[in-house]
């Protein structure tokens, strides 16, 4: 029988879809996100995706001062792969959102593959007060924003990181964003292998069904042959179950409160290390073993943490 790979875990710190009001565990504050990211990379996580938040009111930010508050001090604290989005906020330019990017030149950076409705508005109804005034117009209109990632979007970001040696986690909410990853690669933007996240149960993208995990996979595997690593994102209540199935697949996971804020049914969880720990449990207790942050790299083919600016 063949070994099993290694399974990457992925920890998702605070995102741009969660507000203050819906979790007191939810980080925004430099010492908050740093805390919780260490936390995360003790529990088993070898990546650590990572937003920044406004640390006075919890509200979305893509400046790179607020990146600069935290940065540092998880790389001296881990040796955990750091992942900086580039889709930080649904209402800016591209240009806006790969700033922070640009400034840190980390080892990896998530990249949307595709423009999308992209909405979160029905929480709005789950909450009759709110921590801060931002919040609740801001989860209400979110019925009106398109998650835009046009094509020449996408070759912006690849030119202007280009020379950065950044590998992509490409976030694929639907099955035409693996497409759009196959015309980008026949042009050249990317190179194999590259690294896939499948992304499910999302208000706009593809729902959160195994069997919809299934044709992803299979149409992935059509289209990329041997030449990409993949991993799974379920939002909110799929989260774990669909995590599960994918690392039973031969697949890498994602977890953290940007994509779900419990532990179980009905229970918040208390930090994004209680979601990596119970991941992680899952995954070994099912035969598999938990990479490294080291171990990561060489699977992903990153280029080194000490090649990033901060």
């Amino acid at each position: 029988m063949a070994k099993r790979p290694k399974t990457i875990i992925t920890c998702a710190i605070t995102g741009a879809i969660h507000t203050p009001t819906m979790s007191d565990a939810l980080p925004f504050t430099p010492d908050d996100i740093a805390g919780q990211a260490i936390a995360a990379a003790e529990a088993g996580a070898s990546i650590l995706h990572l937003h920044a938040r406004r640390p006075e009111d919890g509200g979305v930010s893509i400046d790179p001062d607020h990146f600069a508050a935290f940065l540092p001090r998880i790389k001296q604290a881990t040796g955990a792969v750091v992942n900086i989005s580039t889709g930080g906020s649904l209402l800016t330019t591209i240009e806006d959102r790969i700033a922070p990017a640009l400034r840190f030149s980390p080892e990896m950076c998530s990249l949307n593959m595709g423009s999308m409705n992209f909405s979160f508005h029905p929480l709005a109804k789950r909450y009759d007060t709110w921590k801060f005034d931002w919040e609740k117009a801001y989860v209400e209109n979110s019925d009106s924003y398109i998650f835009r990632n046009t094509f020449r979007d996408i070759g912006t970001v690849a030119a202007a990181l280009a020379p950065h040696d950044i590998k992509f986690e490409h976030e694929c909410y639907d099955v035409g964003h693996l497409y759009n990853l196959r015309f980008c690669m026949d042009i050249g933007l990317f190179k194999a292998p590259v690294f896939i996240q499948f992304i499910f149960g999302i208000l706009g993208g593809i729902g959160p069904e195994v069997d919809n995990l299934i044709f992803m996979k299979r149409t992935a595997d059509r289209l990329f042959g041997d030449d990409y690593r993949w991993s799974v994102l379920g939002a909110g209540g799929a989260q774990m179950g669909l995590a599960t199935t994918a690392s039973q697949m031969g697949g890498n996971v994602r977890v953290g409160l940007e994509d779900s804020l419990f532990l179980s049914r009905g229970k918040l969880a208390t930090s994004n290390a209680a979601q990596v720990a119970k991941i992680r449990r899952i995954v070994e207790d099912l035969g598999c073993e938990v990479a490294s942050p080291d171990e990561a790299r060489e699977i992903l083919g990153l280029k080194g943490g000490d090649r990033v600016a901060f």
